[in-house]
C-alpha cells in the first residue's frame, strides 16, 4: 500500500496484511419433502398396477381364445377413445394450473373466456370437470357391458376387466377429491404462497401418473385386446 509523507513529499510503501477473502454464499436446493414422499408413494402404486397387468395377461394366456374374443368384441372402442382423450387433455389443463401456481396466480386476471389469463383455480376446475366426465363415461360403459351380460362374476375376462379399470377409476376419484382439497385451500388462503403452489405441483404428479397408467390400460385392453 502506497503512502505520501506530507512532511517531505516522499512516497513510502507500507506492508499491510491482506484482507481475508470473502467466502461466496453457497445455497443448497433440497427437494421438497412432500414431493419426495409423493414420488415414493407413486412408485409403490406403480407396483400395484404392475400386479394388475400381470393378472390380466395371466388370465388371457389360460383362457380359451374364442371365449376371450367373444368378450372383447363387446367393448365400445370409439367411446373409450373419446373418454381417454378427455382424460389425457385433463393432464394438459392440470399442468397449466401448475404454471399458474408457480407464478402465484390463484385466479384469472381477465375475463372468463380469456384462457391465457386464467389462474390456478380456473385450470384446476376445468381439470376436475374433465376428470368427472371420464368417471361418468366409465360408469356408462359399465352399465352397457352389464346389460350385455359382461359382469365381474360372469367370466374370467369380466373379472380382470372390472378389477383393472375399476381400481384405476378409484384412483381418478381420489384425484378428484384431492382437487377439491386444493381448491378449498386456495380459496381459504389469505395469501397464495409456496405452500399452495407446492400442493398444486404435488397434485399434478399424481394426476399425470393416473393418466399414464390409463394410457397403458387403454392400449392393452382396447387396442391389443
Amino acid at each position: 500500500m502506497a503512502r505520501i509523507d506530507r512532511h517531505n513529499g516522499t512516497v513510502s510503501t507500507i506492508e499491510t496484511a491482506a484482507a481475508p477473502a470473502a467466502h461466496p454464499h453457497v445455497s443448497v436446493n433440497r427437494p421438497h419433502p412432500v414431493s419426495v414422499g409423493t414420488i415414493v408413494w407413486l412408485a409403490s402404486e406403480l407396483m400395484f398396477f404392475a400386479g394388475l397387468f400381470a393378472m390380466y395377461f395371466t388370465v388371457r394366456s389360460v383362457m380359451d381364445p374364442a371365449d376371450w374374443a367373444s368378450q372383447t368384441e363387446r367393448l365400445n372402442v370409439p367411446f373409450a377413445l373419446l373418454n381417454t382423450t378427455v382424460l389425457v387433455l385433463s393432464s394438459v389443463t392440470c399442468q397449466f394450473g401448475v404454471l399458474a401456481a408457480e407464478r402465484f396466480q390463484p385466479v384469472r386476471t381477465g375475463r372468463l373466456f380469456q384462457v391465457t389469463r386464467w389462474g390456478m383455480q380456473e385450470w384446476t376446475t376445468l381439470t376436475y370437470v374433465m376428470g368427472a366426465f371420464f368417471i361418468g363415461g366409465q360408469v356408462f360403459e359399465y352399465a352397457a357391458l352389464v346389460h350385455e351380460g359382461v359382469t365381474i362374476s360372469s367370466t374370467p375376462y369380466g373379472s380382470v376387466f372390472y378389477l383393472t379399470t375399476g381400481f384405476h377409476g378409484l384412483h381418478v376419484v381420489g384425484g378428484l377429491v384431492a382437487f377439491l382439497f386444493l381448491l378449498g385451500r386456495s380459496f381459504a388462503a389469505r395469501r397464495f404462497g409456496h405452500h399452495e403452489a407446492t400442493t398444486a405441483i404435488v397434485m399434478s404428479y399424481y394426476w399425470h401418473f393416473v393418466d399414464v397408467v390409463w394410457i397403458a390400460l387403454f392400449a392393452v385392453i382396447y387396442l391389443l385386446q
